[in-house]
């Protein structure tokens, strides 16, 4: 086995193998709705509707394979998603401009969308990082970006600047829930009969918490400063318990796979 991309110490590693972190998957699925061009995307190129788990699976599956596989694994995921963006391309119903999955731009808000909101629910949830940690995190995951077709001139320097040039894509409208994203919202927000839908407000509540509240409210996402005042306290209590969950509840499955892989690795090298 080889090495991948990143490995022990890595803050790649350290953030990616909470299992809480995947609390704001439906965070990062709207985000990336909002933008006309992946909503488009979404409902011209995908089954998104009759099996709405089958991207967040996809997108899980890459990520871990990326993220905690070794290279070969990492190459064959990495080389998997460029395929797939090779072959999306269409017209936005809403305006009729040209949308083509492999522009860097939309490929650089889908990446931003990640990251940011794993950032954000990391900090909020599991423990504060530092400046410099969150910006290390930023700097690693630049990789990837780089391997799914995102220029180099084009990455923000910093994690502030990726999240300024966000901000600025939803504050001028470039970036905003489409009739087409209004659509398809509510197989991301109750896939399922069953569980009800309070059931399932309750399991989006992290990834509301952490939403842009202007994405949001285009969603017609109830929020509250009652309910904003308990994600809070949730939040706290999640920060104070954590650090008492056993590993195998409270990291990834791929996270402990990876570190007994570099274990052997590093043993056979002694």
């Amino acid at each position: 086995m080889t090495a991948g991309l990143f490995g022990p110490g890595s803050m790649a590693w350290r953030v990616d193998r909470e299992v809480l972190i995947l609390g704001g998957g439906t965070c990062a699925l709207l985000m990336q709705l909002a933008h006309p061009a992946v909503a488009a995307g979404v409902e011209q190129h995908s089954d998104f509707r009759a099996d709405p788990f089958a991207r967040l699976r996809r997108t899980l599956s890459a990520s871990f394979d990326v993220v905690f596989g070794d290279a070969r694994r990492a190459d064959r995921a990495i080389a998997r998603m460029n395929a797939i963006h090779r072959s999306v391309r269409g017209a936005i119903p809403e305006s009729g401009a040209a949308y083509f999955a492999r522009d860097p731009g939309l490929l650089l808000w889908v990446h931003a969308t990640l990251i940011d909101t794993a950032l954000r629910v990391y900090e909020r949830y599991v423990c504060h990082l530092t400046d410099a940690e969150a910006q290390r995190y930023y700097a690693e995951s630049a990789q990837i970006a780089f391997r799914l077709g995102v220029p180099e001139v084009q990455m923000p320097a910093s994690l502030a600047e990726l999240r300024g040039w966000m901000a600025g894509l939803v504050t001028s409208g470039e970036v905003a829930v489409s009739p087409t994203a209004r659509a398809l919202a509510p197989s991301v927000l109750y896939p399922t009969r069953f569980p009800p839908r309070v059931a399932w407000e309750a399991a989006h509540l992290i990834s509301m918490s952490v939403m842009p509240p202007r994405l949001r409210d285009q969603y017609g996402v109830a929020w509250s400063p009652a309910r904003e005042r308990a994600m809070r306290r949730a939040a706290a209590v999640a920060r104070r318990l954590l650090p008492l969950v056993p590993a195998p509840l409270r990291f990834v499955p791929q996270y402990r796979t990876a570190v007994r892989r570099t274990a052997r690795r590093y043993a056979g090298d002694a």
